[in-house]
């Protein structure tokens, strides 16, 4: 049905009045009125990205052609380094070639970080109407960004643990399913998915003739047994698998924006048509301070895990220890926990009385879908071990009165 003319007169898209607004504005707003408040919510590192990437943006411009745009996919030198990461880490191999013609079965492609290589994949496989499969809860981006693609996101809950329900993803699929979208280790919840089945979800996409989309701005962040599995690693997984990658958590460089994707070869026109309109080139300081960091490696963040895994064992202690009404699933990746609150309120009302009334800053979980009425996001990777302390004991204070 078409708009009548004043539905038409100064108005948003139906198809962005649909998508819901973003909730760190709205927490950082509450925060930002409450003087003192330490926040447990953004999911940022505590650590600056490393010496020699400063040092590389420092140094970026004195020649001209830094200024100019560059390739869409990304620098050639940087895209190299990719490739070889992917290579040794994680098994991926990127450019296989296949066949008499010698084509390449995937690609890199370097992006203004993890969100955009997201909005990348949406824009290239789906078209309006078109469903996309998230398991629940999930990062709300995700789903935002498929909505702003005119596509339907369809959450398919986990099991209590937060681990994938196989079953139930498999009977979401219909006629117009396009991807499965997994992300591990997981935002908001910490789940690390186990090797089998992501595996198992890969298979399945591959048999029902759909893409696997599968985030991995968390690789490095996970404790004890839990093992951080690349479904783009099968054997036959290039030509249906997406992988998408970020520097925002492991480098500390959320603000330089930088991510990369994976891409089967089949994808590469409808990508780079994408970034060409939308980015021209990723910027070429943050891609010249990304080859410094990833020169550096994986052991620049994996120096802070262990920091990280105490602060998140104290948590886990407080939590589950302190009498509080809560459910709290334990947690082996990331810096999250998603805790689920018996409390006679919504998670909005919840988390913006524990900012005004007891100064701690959480995440709502009805921003990521969850399926309670009352849940919060806590991050832990943001705060010095002695903030965390007193965040923890603000948060668990508030609970007791609120819930």
């Amino acid at each position: 049905m078409n708009r009548d003319l004043a539905e038409l007169s100064h108005s948003q898209s139906r198809r962005l009045a649909a998508v819901q607004a973003p909730v760190i504005p709205i927490v950082g707003r509450w925060t930002a009125e409450t003087p003192g408040t330490i926040s447990l919510g953004q999911g940022v590192v505590s650590y600056p990205p490393p010496p020699p990437a400063i040092a590389a943006a420092r140094s970026f411009g004195d020649t001209l052609q830094d200024h100019r745009y560059g390739p869409v996919e990304g620098l050639p030198a940087l895209v190299h380094a990719i490739e070889q990461k992917l290579a040794r880490e994680n098994g991926i191999e990127v450019r296989p070639f296949d066949g008499p013609q010698r084509r390449p079965r995937s690609r890199v492609l370097v992006t203004a970080g993890g969100n955009q290589a997201f909005m990348n994949a949406i824009l290239a496989i789906t078209d309006p109407g078109d469903a996309v499969i998230l398991p629940t809860p999930y990062y709300f981006n995700h789903e935002m960004a498929i909505v702003m693609a005119g596509a339907r996101a369809i959450g398919v809950p986990t099991r209590a643990d937060y681990q994938l329900d196989l079953d139930a993803i498999a009977s979401a699929i219909d006629p117009t399913t396009r991807a499965v979208v997994t992300v591990s280790p997981n935002n908001p919840t910490g789940a690390v998915y186990p090797e089998a089945d992501l595996r198992a979800v890969n298979a399945l996409c591959r048999s029902r003739g759909l893409f696997h989309i599968h985030d991995e701005a968390y690789e490095y962040f996970s404790y004890g047994h839990a093992r951080v599995f690349s479904p783009g690693a099968i054997a036959d997984a290039a030509e249906h698998t997406i992988s998408l990658f970020s520097l925002s958590k492991a480098y500390g460089m959320a603000s330089w924006r930088i991510g990369y994707m994976v891409i089967p070869e089949a994808l590469n026109d409808a990508v780079h048509k994408i970034q060409d309109t939308i980015l021209i080139c990723p910027p070429a300081a943050s891609q010249h301070a990304a080859l410094a960091a990833l020169q550096v490696g994986r052991s620049y963040a994996v120096g802070y895990v262990a920091g990280l895994d105490r602060t998140r064992k104290t948590i886990f202690t407080a939590l589950t220890t302190s009498g509080l009404p809560c459910d709290v699933p334990a947690t082996e990746g990331a810096f999250y926990y998603l805790i689920r609150v018996r409390a006679a309120m919504d998670s909005m009302t919840l988390t913006e009385r524990l900012i005004k009334e007891h100064r701690v800053a959480t995440i709502p979980g009805s921003a990521f879908a969850d399926s309670v009425p009352c849940s919060i996001r806590i991050s832990y990777g943001a705060l010095d071990g002695d903030s965390v302390i007193e965040g923890l004991h603000r948060l668990v204070g508030g609970l007791k009165a609120l819930a």
